[in-house]
């Protein structure tokens, strides 16, 4: 099988990719010792043909795949696509459009929660992957002819998931509610690694505004270092880190050093006094201005209505043939049963009709649920006449 290494082999096979009504995509990257992904295989194919891409390849252009990506003519199906969309967004600042997620489309079928690729590949292509070159080193070259069969399989098998699953959507009337979830996938918003957001990842571990302020900032700091060196976000602190550091505020070098989850030494570096300096920003933040994140009211009161939901929601999934986790989260369930108002998912699109009104019915005494023959139904109950 050929790895393409130029430019003019690529563009040529992007043009005949191009002329078909979907291309399947996939890529091979490391992220171990980075903080962005780095992309070292990426797999192509149509209906009738299949290619392999070395961008570690001396001078060759991505310009043909990224403008294969950006063909509105073309369908992208990737499975599983948010890494990939992430490195196609970093690479070129855009995202594949229009796009199709055979995992996500599976679970919008029946296939159950995060359907695997190789599940679906048993299942809708009759196929069986060999998996041994699944963590490989990707950027080692020359790469086996092993590490290139499992890479081509990536691909060529989903040609086949993809025209099934999308005949199955197009059956079922469902192809809309797909494109919803899609919405979100193409979003830059889900892509942009924004340093001033970067706390919202462990602000379930502070609770007082104060902490939250201080967490804000050096947050923001971890990230910019570890996007400036391009290194994990662990290589320049750990999370406890983090925590123990917003938790108790150090204001000098001394009292830095004394955490237990600073490391030795840390205390007298360049980045000790960068920190020390986020550390008073946070203090000195307006308490106004700092976005306490709100915990559910009454959680303890509503512990009963979230097991009926969850209930209801496997009875509605069983019916439906759609996978719970794409319809509902326990968290969504438990903002359910504290407000009718709850600005979640369910409330919302194919969901609301789907679950939400049911869920609103049943927490107002108008749907009920019973068991027949081993299974829970769902029962109309209608309202009692008035004199």
């Amino acid at each position: 099988m050929e790895l393409l290494t130029t430019t003019d082999a690529l563009a040529r096979a992007c043009d005949q990719l191009s002329a078909h009504p979907f291309v399947t995509v996939d890529t091979e990257f490391l992220r171990e010792t980075t903080y962005y992904p780095k992309l070292c295989l990426i797999q192509l194919a149509g209906p009738d043909s299949a290619i392999l891409v070395d961008p570690l390849a001396p001078g060759l252009s991505l310009e043909p795949f990224i403008a294969l990506m950006a063909d509105k003519r073309t369908v992208k199906v990737f499975h599983s696509a948010r890494q990939d969309l992430e490195i196609i967004w970093n690479m070129a600042r855009l995202l594949p459009e229009p796009l199709f997620d055979t995992q996500v489309a599976a679970m919008v079928c029946g296939y159950g929660d995060s359907v695997s690729y190789e599940q679906l590949a048993h299942d809708l292509a009759q196929a069986r992957i060999d998996k041994s070159s699944r963590f490989t080193d990707w950027s080692r070259r020359p790469l086996t002819d092993a590490q290139l069969a499992y890479a081509l399989s990536d691909v060529t098998h989903l040609v086949n998931v993809y025209e099934q699953l999308s005949a199955q959507l197009e059956a079922n009337g469902r192809t809309s509610w797909l494109a919803e979830e899609m919405a979100i996938l193409a979003s830059p918003e889900t892509y942009r690694l924004d340093p001033e957001t970067a706390w919202r990842r462990l602000v379930g571990r502070v609770r007082k505004s104060r902490e939250i302020g201080v967490l804000m900032e050096i947050a923001a700091w971890r990230e910019r270092e570890a996007q400036a060196r391009d290194v994990p976000r662990g290589r320049i602190m750990k999370d406890d880190a983090l925590v123990d550091i917003a938790v108790s505020a150090p204001r000098t070098v001394e009292s830095l050093g004394r955490l237990r989850s600073i490391p030795n030494g840390f205390e007298r570096s360049r980045s000790a006094s960068d920190i020390l300096a986020a550390v008073e920003r946070g203090l000195t933040k307006d308490p106004a201005t700092i976005p306490v994140p709100q915990r559910p009211r009454h959680r303890a009161n509503t512990g009963a209505i979230v097991d009926l939901l969850k209930v209801l929601l496997k009875a509605v999934a069983e019916a439906e043939g759609v996978a719970p986790k794409i319809i509902a989260t326990v968290d969504d369930l438990e903002a359910m049963a504290a407000s009718d108002d709850a600005d979640v998912g369910p409330m919302h699109g194919w969901r609301r009709s789907l679950f939400g009104e049911r869920a609103l019915a049943l927490k107002h005494g108008k749907l009920g649920l019973s068991i027949e023959r081993g299974r829970v139904v769902l029962r109309e109950i209608p309202e009692l006449a008035t004199s």
